[in-house]
């Protein structure tokens, strides 16, 4: 069985069956500029129609025995697991990623998949105090349909982590991926679905442009949308569906610091930095963008992360072992060139980097940089590390507060209750002790606050709570009068 064969796919769309688009363009990879296959676009009037189907859809699908539920998880994941070494190829293609943050992506959308079918058979409610032998009890029920808008970055774990404990909890979906990946982000998880025995009607996959994204936040049949992206596109998000009183969690945008203590080991923490800040070309809404490092290791650290980051090979990730593939599209590396060149200009200086050649971006060192410069208070979406140096804790404090983002922080440092006692200083989503700022889980609730979300959660405990809602239940043994 082949899961992507572009022949199945191209110029087509996903409504439960594979249909044509009204209009295609051709997908281009971004290592080489070369086109990979004819991708059909949906329309507004797609998303109307895929709408009104998934709210049939969901009447049915949320009556079928928990078992064949769980059932299509289960092959879900064995899907993904088996045909790692077929889809890998051509996924690299897509997303300009290197083989192993593919193998990871693959890894974990099977272990989401995993974590949705144990979802079906968790508690869903409870009992509630009652008097005069009345049963009280509260429990979850799904949404209807969920509109779930990833972005390119990590297309496929973004999208999954929504679809599968949305279908889970009993709703039906329509999936907007990336224009940019739609395989990844959206055409894979259709077929595996499709191949798993979901019944037809319950997913729908929509690649499209903005006006399918803003289609699916005033819809009428959508009652809640799963948004990841960028900050400025999730206040837009947020605005339309909170107009049309939908449920809506955005995942944005991070600008994540790393602090490094005294007593940390260099080296050690200099792989951490390069890590958090290089892995996937920076493109992670967890990457390393300020890089806290205390005055008495200041210079040993700069020294080696300058090092790691002259050394580290960029290139096309199919043509051999590079550490860094593409930007996934010119423009968006000659933003991140843009935003490089204003922090120097502004005053800060370059140690490593700050080149590219087409999508190629060379990691990238800076120090100097000060509040106001764009590398300390925008996301750099590149492979751009910012190190900054500090006297103590205060100073730390002081600057990691300043950003109106707050999804993930990092600590480095042999006195772990040390390092907690600064993270609790500095409001995020997540915090790591003693690792960089990159990590994920599909048994963890994962979100930011501030700029990087409005407080909700995908991951682990949090499903139940964001794709389904409180019903409050009560049973008499009979009915009886009132005074009126």
């Amino acid at each position: 069985m082949n899961l992507l064969d572009p022949a199945k796919f191209g110029e087509r769309i996903f409504c439960g069956t594979w249909e044509a688009a009204a209009e295609s363009h051709p997908l281009q990879e971004p290592a080489t500029d070369e086109p990979i296959f004819k991708l059909g676009h949906a329309s507004p009037a797609d998303v109307k129609k895929s709408a009104a189907a998934a709210r049939q859809a969901q009447l049915k699908w949320v009556k079928l025995p928990r078992k064949e539920r769980a059932a299509v998880f289960a092959k879900a994941a064995e899907l993904l697991e088996s045909h790692g070494a077929e889809l890998t190829p051509l996924l690299m293609r897509e997303s300009g990623s290197i083989g192993p943050k593919i193998g990871v992506e693959l890894e974990m959308a099977a272990g989401i998949c995993r974590e949705a079918a144990a979802m079906i058979n968790q508690p869903y409610g409870l009992m509630l105090p009652a008097d005069n032998g009345r049963l009280s009890l509260a429990r979850r029920v799904a949404h209807g349909v969920v509109g779930v808008i990833s972005p390119f970055n990590f297309p496929l774990i973004l999208s999954m982590r929504a679809v599968a404990p949305a279908l889970a909890a009993g709703n039906t979906v329509v999936l907007k991926p990336d224009l940019r990946t739609p395989m990844l982000g959206g055409f894979l998880i259709a077929r595996v679905f499709e191949e798993a025995g979901l019944p037809a009607g319950c997913l729908h996959v929509l690649p499209g442009a903005a006006a399918v994204g803003e289609a699916m936040c005033t819809d009428p049949n959508i009652a809640m949308i799963s948004f990841t992206g960028s900050t400025n596109v999730g206040r837009r998000v947020g605005e339309l569906a909170g107009k049309h009183l939908k449920k809506v969690t955005l995942e944005l945008g991070g600008k994540n610091c790393l602090v490094i203590l005294e007593d940390a080991d260099v080296a050690v923490a200099a792989s951490n930095a390069a890590w958090g800040a290089y892995l996937h070309q920076g493109q992670i809404c967890m990457a390393t963008g300020l890089v806290f490092v205390h005055e008495k290791i200041y210079e040993p650290f700069l020294a080696a992360l300058i090092e790691k980051a002259r050394h580290l090979p960029v290139g096309d990730p199919a043509s051999g072992q590079v550490a860094l593939g593409p930007i996934i599209d010119r423009k968006q590396a000659e933003r991140v060139h843009a935003l490089v060149s204003d922090t120097i200009a502004a005053g800060a200086k370059l140690e490593a980097g700050g080149t590219h050649e087409g999508s190629f971006y060379k990691p990238t060192v800076l120090t100097g940089v000060k509040p106001g410069m764009r590398s300390f208070d925008e996301e750099v979406f590149g492979p751009v590390a910012s190190v900054i140096k500090f006297k103590d804790e205060s100073e730390v404090v002081a600057l990691a507060t300043r950003s109106e983002y707050g999804l993930s922080l990092g600590v480095i440092t042999r006195d772990t209750g040390r390092g907690l006692a600064l993270a609790e200083q500095i409001p995020t989503g997540i915090v790591h002790i003693n690792d960089q700022t990159v990590g994920d889980d599909p048994t963890i609730p994962f979100g930011g606050r501030g700029a990087s979300g409005n407080g909700g959660r995908h991951g682990g405990p949090a499903n139940w709570e964001e794709f389904a809602q409180w019903q409050w239940v009560t049973i008499d043994a009979a009915a009886h009068p009132y005074p009126f």
